[in-house]
């Protein structure tokens, strides 16, 4: 062999040593004639080990890329080698004698024929080593995979979105959350799922997390039915162009903490009114018996003067300035829920037909007046002159809201069966038992009210009038009350308003609820102990009996009562305040039952005659009286004992 032929070679061995992929060489039998350093490498064997091989199939394993091996099968790119065929980048796996595991590669050739020939005489067969990347992307699909799974198997709705806020990816949670399927969820962006109050806020989360990366919110959304709901919302940034968001639907807890939100507003409200009302129960009753004295000395002293005495009219007109004070302190104790009730059978529908005319002169004379009256209604046990003045109050708040508008006031009765689910959401809600109810329905056509007006719809003094106490909404809701009823408010600002009071519906008989006629030139007898800690009251009090033909004794609280009727036997008849310091009406009717169990005891209070008397249901209470009472209703409860 000559030098230079020798030196060729000597230059393609350095060559093909200098090589990163291996190479070799087979000749027409297919058996290895020559390979590189890198073929060493990556086939696990010497060169030695190579060279002279009659095949490559005991090295050059046939396995799927998932490694499993092809039983019986012969890899494709072995037998294009064979056949003469040229093969490029075919992927084989090859099998490390002694690290007993497989290293991937790529595997190209190339046959070399002579001229003429139609078989090739040699194969240039070169590879790479791709272990490394085809792990890789072993883990990345891997990877990809498990995280499709937890995408698709996760309770947690999650929505992939780029970077103008269009959906790219979304899983079945996503579609079960919001009701649209996937194709149609792609083709939507984040304002789609948006009620217009949370787009401000969606906005805002969405440049929060292209800016930092990650944000926490919650929102509404809107549902394909048009179903509002809630979520929580964890977002993060994959990628500049990639956000994806974590929602957990938490519509229930919303709706949850609203309702416990609205029923400790409820109870705060309930709370304030409570409160409020005790305080002005507490002035109604003193001032009730300030009037007292005023209107039953006025009273007397007509009754004692010439008629033709010029003082007649000063008296009278002292008279009426006592009445409307004693009507204002009836609004009071209205408000309070313990108002002065004058209780009956009364048909809601009768009480309308009366009050027409008198309804059409005080609204708008471009508000149209329409009755809508079920017939036939139960009757409901409640005071007609305290029914007016719920009437005629919500009527004029009607008008005023129509205002110099052309509108409609329908005024609508009827009767229904509330459940707990129905009366959970009235002003008051008061335990209220469920059954049927009778309900007045005032529907106006005006301004309605926004949420901050509704809040304080029935709060005292608050008035969206230029002048005026403000005390008609709280006066309707304190008589509601104290006819064991309640209010249901809907309104809207622009749309109009309704108010429905619902009154617990009837089935007593009218009669228990009629008084006997007043009988003139009535006189009484016996000695009647009145008891009372306020001195006018007792003063005229006093009088009045004398007045009857009575014999009077006075006891200024519950203490001194007792011991008076124990100190005398002659005592036919007690009027008894029902509050009193030391020892209140109620411990001193239960002290003068034990004293004497037959004991005759008129009770006397401010407040109405409904909550007083349940207080002593069996007990034996003789009768009961309001304060201030003139000498006529004096003794139109005495004669009926």
């Amino acid at each position: 062999m000559s030098s230079a032929v020798i030196e060729c070679e000597e230059k393609f061995r350095i060559l093909l040593d200098a090589m990163s992929q291996g190479v070799i060489y087979q000749d027409a039998d297919g058996t290895v004639v020559e390979a590189n350093r890198a073929a060493e490498n990556i086939l696990g064997l010497s060169r030695d080990q190579i060279i002279g091989r009659m095949s490559l199939d005991p090295m050059w394993r046939c396995i799927t890329e998932q490694g499993d091996p092809l039983a019986g099968e012969e890899h494709p790119a072995m037998v294009a080698l064979r056949s003469g065929l040229q093969v490029t980048d075919s992927l084989m796996g090859v099998f490390h004698p002694d690290r007993e595991q497989y290293r991937w590669i790529t595997v190209s050739a190339v046959p070399q024929f002579r001229d003429g020939a139609s078989s090739p005489y040699r194969v240039l067969v070169i590879f790479s080593d791709v272990t490394d990347q085809k792990k890789s992307e072993t883990l990345i699909r891997e990877n990809e995979e498990r995280f499709r799974h937890y995408i698709t198997n996760s309770p947690h709705a999650i929505f992939v979105c780029d970077e103008t806020g269009h959906y790219v990816d979304v899983n079945p949670s996503a579609c079960s959350l919001t009701g649209y399927g996937e194709e149609e969820l792609l083709t939507l962006s984040i304002p789609d799922l948006l009620p217009p109050e949370s787009l401000d806020s969606a906005g805002k989360s969405f440049r929060q997390v292209v800016e930092s990366g990650r944000t926490f919110a919650e929102m509404a959304f809107k549902r394909k039915d048009g179903e509002i709901g809630y979520w929580s919302l964890a977002g993060v940034k994959l990628s500049p162009a990639r956000y994806i968001a974590f929602v957990t639907n938490i519509t229930a807890r919303k709706l949850a903490e609203a309702e416990r939100d609205g029923m400790e507003r409820q109870l705060l409200h309930a709370q304030k009114l409570e409160s409020l009302g005790v305080l002005a129960g507490g002035i109604a009753h003193d001032f009730n018996n300030i009037l007292m004295a005023i209107i039953g000395n006025a009273d007397l002293a007509m009754m004692r003067m010439n008629p033709e005495s010029p003082a007649i009219e000063n008296l009278h007109r002292i008279e009426k300035a006592a009445a409307r004070a004693a009507d204002l302190a009836n609004q009071m104790l209205a408000y309070s829920g313990k108002g002065k009730f004058q209780v009956e059978q009364l048909d809601l529908n009768s009480l309308l037909k009366e009050m027409l005319h008198m309804l059409e002169v005080s609204i708008s004379k471009k508000a149209v007046l329409r009755f809508n009256l079920h017939t036939p209604l139960p009757t409901v046990e409640a005071d007609a002159t305290q029914m007016r003045q719920i009437i005629m109050n919500l009527v004029i708040n009607a008008s005023e809201a129509i205002g110099d508008k052309s509108g409609v006031i329908a005024v609508t009765t009827g009767c229904m069966d509330c459940d707990q689910d129905y009366l959970k959401d009235v002003w008051l809600d008061e335990n209220l038992s469920d059954g049927l109810y009778v309900y007045l329905e005032i529907a106006d056509s005006g301004c309605g009210m926004d949420k901050n007006t509704m809040v304080k719809l029935f709060d005292p003094f608050f008035t969206t009038k230029f002048t005026g106490r403000g005390l008609g909404m709280a006066a309707v809701l304190g008589i509601v009350r104290g006819h064991k009823g309640a209010i249901k408010v809907y309104s809207e600002s622009g749309k109009g308003s309704i108010l429905k009071i619902l009154l617990p519906a009837s089935s007593r008989p009218a009669e228990l609820f009629n008084g006997a006629p007043h009988i003139d030139g009535w006189k009484g007898s016996g000695t009647v102990l009145l008891v009372d800690d306020e001195e006018t009251v007792r003063g005229i009090g006093a009088e009045m009996l004398k007045e009857l033909g009575f014999t009077v004794v006075t006891a200024n609280d519950g203490r001194e009562a007792v011991n008076v009727f124990k100190s005398r036997d002659d005592i036919s008849l007690v009027i008894l305040d029902l509050t009193m310091p030391h020892l209140d009406g109620e411990q001193c009717f239960r002290e003068l039952r034990l004293i004497k169990p037959a004991a005759r005891v008129v009770m006397s209070s401010g407040y109405n005659e409904l909550e007083v008397t349940q207080r002593f249901i069996g007990k034996g209470l003789a009768g009961f009286i309001q304060k201030p009472y003139k000498l006529s209703v004096l003794k139109e409860v005495l004669k009926c004992l």
